[in-house]
């Protein structure tokens, strides 16, 4: 599945179940692993896990592939790895904790409009 189509995607599932503070960070200069990171919030452990179960299925169900996911038991912070893109799912105060934005260069928890108006602004795909 095509990077772009896997992000949109991801944000789609992830505003279906009402995710807060979705940043998409583009990681492919900073790292070979991964080419983007996203991140989001749900307020409670039921929500992180719903929110981590929708992605797991839309990117199923599209055909994409799910390598591993970790943290669902606890849902405080699941993470889910897609190949291109590294999904963390996060408690706002696990969030606030490790600050991951400011390790990989993010701009803080904005809410994502789409990723298609971003892609055209800013030129990335």
């Amino acid at each position: 599945m095509p990077l772009p189509q896997l992000e949109k995607l991801v944000v789609d599932a992830l505003e279906d179940i009402k995710g807060r503070d979705i940043e998409v960070i583009n990681t492919s200069r900073l790292t070979a692993l991964f080419d983007r990171m996203v991140i989001t919030c749900g307020d409670s452990n039921r929500q992180v896990k719903s929110l981590a179960q929708n992605v797991q299925d839309k990117v199923r169900a599209a055909g994409g592939q799910v390598l591993s996911c970790e943290g669902e038991a606890v849902g405080e912070w699941v993470l889910i790895d897609l190949g291109d893109i590294i999904v963390h799912v996060m408690q706002p105060a696990v969030r606030s904790y490790y600050k991951l934005e400011e390790l990989w260069g993010g701009k803080g928890p904005l809410r994502v409009q789409r990723i298609a108006v971003r892609a055209t602004v800013t030129g990335e795909e």
